[in-house]
């Protein structure tokens, strides 16, 4: 397998179910998929983080957005592209890039379609008394590789022109 790439990548093929009346794809999928990256990296790069989701840790969602540059429809295939955007004692911030494969394999051109952010703060305790909690330390080095850099720009390759000044 070659260099691992600057971010955490689920592949996705838009079905029917997730367009609207119109033929594209409803808005709220795009916080969905969000959510499923989010768990596939869990289960892919801290799964010892998820026996602590077992136990009293919670991760709750801040806040959650989506700027769209291009509209999908069913069948499209899609790359939802996982960036640390930022680490603080409690929170994380990631950032969401959602791109269309076209070609055999995705291998040919890829559009930036959509941008996404979520904002994540690590809680412990019952339900009655949560309360803020230290990002896990094996959830640091699992998201340390996918760090965006210091400036918080798209690596250079890495579709930093096609955003459209986003």
């Amino acid at each position: 397998m070659g260099a691992q790439r600057p971010y955490y990548e689920l592949r996705h093929l838009v079905g029917f179910e997730e367009t609207n009346l119109v033929g594209n794809v409803y808005y709220v999928n795009y916080v969905r998929w969000q959510g499923r990256c989010r768990e596939m990296f869990l289960r892919d790069r801290a799964p010892q983080v998820l026996e602590d989701i077992r136990g009293d840790l919670k991760l709750f969602t801040l806040s959650v957005g989506c700027d769209f540059f291009a509209e999908i429809t069913a069948f499209d295939q899609l790359s939802v592209r996982m960036r640390l955007e930022d680490l603080t004692q409690t929170q994380i911030g990631f950032t969401f890039d959602y791109v269309r494969l076209r070609g055999e394999d995705g291998a040919e051109a890829e559009d930036l379609v959509a941008r996404g952010r979520q904002r994540v703060a690590c809680m412990r305790g019952p339900n009655t008394d949560t309360r803020p909690t230290r990002v896990p330390e094996a959830l640091r080095r699992a998201l340390e590789p996918y760090a965006l850099p210091a400036s918080g720009s798209v690596p250079p390759g890495h579709l930093a022109a096609t955003a459209g000044g986003g």
